[in-house]
């Protein structure tokens, strides 16, 4: 330990493991090696800003009492962004995530909603060198940070922009770190065969929260893939996420959406209806263009890595 009382790096590479097998046993995955390899070697307290460090409680935002990097490594949303509720959120919710997405050595990822970067260096280095992370964000603060965190990361790309137009070329998976109530035209379209999404559907609160930014009021997390001849879709668990701004902010599904969440039912659906017209009776949600059935996707046979426990 050093002299002023602080974890050294080596010191801090055995919390980072405890950490990383911690957050695959609370996000209930039993064996994923490159993930958990991911989370222990990502410094966590070089994207979350310089201590004291806020994190989020039942009382709002609060300041971590210790400025020791090793207390970052805990399962709590850090902010990042106060002034808009921007948070560096729960690592054991992202290892669930991330290992539904399915990564592997080599895809093409696009990062939505960036941030500072942190979840970007993880899918980093799930697609190691052969592969690449295009992460957006449309925050030109957090871009900045992110762009500087990142500057050594040789396969990543930081665009600055709306995450509605992105991506623009296939891609293996899209990863998305805010809330919508509908997912981008994009997001779907440019998934190779077997390609994943992951993003988080929700339904804006009427007010800013006191936290600040707008949050989700119903969320849950979505797992998308493409298959030979639609999409199937899964529920990963209730979210609270911060919302979409710009050109994916519009609001006028917020009421149909909300008594979807509040019918209940969003774990059982199973595929997703784009741009065809939806099976009547059979569907959660039935929105412009797109909706959520409880049928499963037409093929049998996924070519997609399937969610793993």
């Amino acid at each position: 330990m050093l002299d002023d009382g602080k974890f050294d790096e080596d010191e801090l590479r055995i919390v980072r493991r405890a950490f990383a097998r911690q957050m695959l046993a609370v996000g209930g995955i039993v064996h994923d090696p490159g993930l958990e390899d991911a989370f222990a070697s990502v410094p966590r307290e070089m994207f979350v800003g310089e201590a004291p460090w806020q994190f989020i409680s039942r009382l709002g935002y609060q300041e971590l009492a210790s400025r020791d990097p090793a207390a970052v490594y805990q399962d709590i949303n850090i902010g990042l962004r106060a002034d808009r509720g921007v948070n560096n959120g729960s690592p054991s919710l992202h290892a669930r995530w991330l290992h539904a997405a399915g990564v592997q050595r080599g895809d093409r990822v696009a990062h939505i909603g960036a941030g500072t970067g942190y979840y970007t260096a993880i899918l980093a280095h799930l697609v190691g060198d052969a592969g690449h992370v295009l992460a957006v964000e449309c925050d030109a603060d957090l871009a900045h940070r992110a762009r500087r965190n990142l500057a050594t990361a040789r396969n990543v790309t930081l665009v600055e922009g709306d995450g509605a137009v992105w991506p623009r070329e296939p891609v293996d998976v899209v990863y998305v770190n805010f809330a919508a109530m509908a997912p981008a035209e994009c997001w779907i379209e440019t998934l190779k065969s077997g390609g994943r999404l992951i993003f988080p559907l929700g339904v804006p609160r009427p007010n800013r929260t006191p936290t600040g930014g707008s949050h989700t009021l119903y969320g849950a997390g979505l797992r998308i893939s493409r298959e030979d001849n639609g999409y199937a879709a899964g529920w990963l668990g209730p979210a609270s996420f911060v919302c979409a701004e710009g050109s994916l902010a519009e609001r006028s599904a917020a009421t149909a959406l909300t008594a979807a969440f509040q019918k209940g039912g969003i774990e059982f659906v199973g595929s997703l209806i784009w741009k065809t017209p939806a099976p009547v009776g059979r569907c959660w949600y039935v929105g412009p263009d797109w909706a959520l059935s409880y049928d499963a996707a037409p093929s049998a046979n996924p070519s997609g890595p399937p969610i793993r426990s």
